[in-house]
């Protein structure tokens, strides 16, 4: 039996509140009564957890104590994001990667030129990628940053011919002027792995803008996030931080449904990091936006499956995405479009067949 006791205590307390949804994406719809994990913080280091059901949430949240912020988690998991940049997310959507980089770690260099990276673009649309998301500058392990006009320099004509074409675009920067230059050539989504701290005039440039953003959340920067990755529990650091940018967007604007979230698989986080975040991935339903992951091709992938040839870690890309659709993940962004695509729609076939 859940220690009610307990739990209304350390809410007195003014413990935090987090919620991990237990069911699988498969059991979402038809149950009655869904399952979770309660996670209370007095601190960063104190933490406890109970399994209970909802009904019990729900007897909890019916006594007269401060449970807004846990009103407001249980209220987004039952209610999953359904849309967002104007995408049916009711099923995951793909995010085909145009790295026009000579460096990024999987294919620096490979679609460097302008037209090659549109040809490139292109492909992963017809493959089924719904956003072509161009990058100007590599934020792998140890990368420096170009200059603004390089950066600028790289991505605008991608950005312009494949819009100009019909595909829908994110340009992938944390510079306010990398951002402008790719919109006006008609980028409609801003990915900023900084989630909009790469300058003090990004934030309130998209709100202004009113364009879709994906936070992701990076400790450090991509010249030292590998140095000595260290949190006191990753999965409630990066929460609470994704929080706060999610807040920042608010009190600037942008309203909740243009917001999409990225916990920032290999940046600044050690193997167990990554693993931790993938296997409580529903836990980041509870912020109420659309999630996004990036981990194709990732250097944790290549550890794990002794693959180290970043294009050799296609299996373990597709196995971790997997595992990310099953915890909730919207948005999959990804360098091979076609295979991830194949492997969901088995799954969606074998979770859709009943007896």
């Amino acid at each position: 039996m859940l220690d009610q006791g307990t739990i209304l205590e350390k809410l007195k307390q003014g413990a935090k509140t987090y919620l991990r949804p237990l069911h699988c994406r498969s059991l979402t719809s038809g149950r009655s009564d869904s399952e979770f994990e309660l996670s209370l913080r007095l601190s960063a280091t104190e933490v406890e957890a109970f399994l209970c059901t909802q009904s019990e949430l729900q007897k909890i949240l019916a006594l007269p104590l401060p449970c807004s912020r846990l009103r407001g988690q249980l209220e987004n998991c039952l209610s999953p994001v359904t849309s967002w940049a104007s995408l049916d997310l009711s099923h995951p959507t793909i995010m085909g990667i145009v790295n026009v980089t000579p460096d990024s770690f999987s294919d620096g260099g490979d679609f460097a030129a302008a037209q090659t990276a549109v040809d490139h673009g292109i492909k992963l649309s017809s493959e089924g990628a719904a956003i072509l998301d161009v990058g100007g500058e590599s934020t792998r392990p140890g990368a420096s940053k170009p200059t603004e006009a390089e950066e600028i320099k790289r991505v605008k004509s991608v950005v312009s011919q494949l819009s100009a074409l019909g595909y829908l675009v994110s340009i992938d920067t944390r510079r306010t002027k990398v951002m402008k230059a790719a919109v006006n050539a008609g980028a409609q989504i801003i990915n900023d792995v900084s989630a909009l701290q790469g300058d003090d005039q990004s934030l309130d440039y998209v709100a202004t803008s009113q364009l879709p953003v994906v936070l992701m959340h990076m400790q450090g920067t991509p010249e030292t996030m590998q140095e000595a990755p260290s949190y006191n529990n990753v999965v409630l650091d990066v929460y609470d931080f994704l929080e706060q940018r999610i807040q920042c967007c608010l009190d600037a604007g942008l309203p909740r449904e243009k917001i999409a979230i990225d916990p920032g698989i290999g940046f600044g986080k050690t193997i167990d990091h990554n693993l931790s975040l993938i296997n409580n991935l529903s836990t980041f339903q509870g912020l109420g936006c659309a999630i996004l992951m990036g981990l194709s091709r990732k250097g944790f992938i290549g550890k794990l499956g002794d693959a180290g040839e970043a294009k050799d870690r296609i299996p373990g890309t597709i196995a971790a995405n997997l595992e990310s659709i099953r915890q909730g993940a919207n948005i999959l962004r990804v360098h091979d479009v076609k295979e991830n695509l194949q492997a969901w729609k088995i799954l969606n076939a074998l979770e859709s067949n009943s007896f």
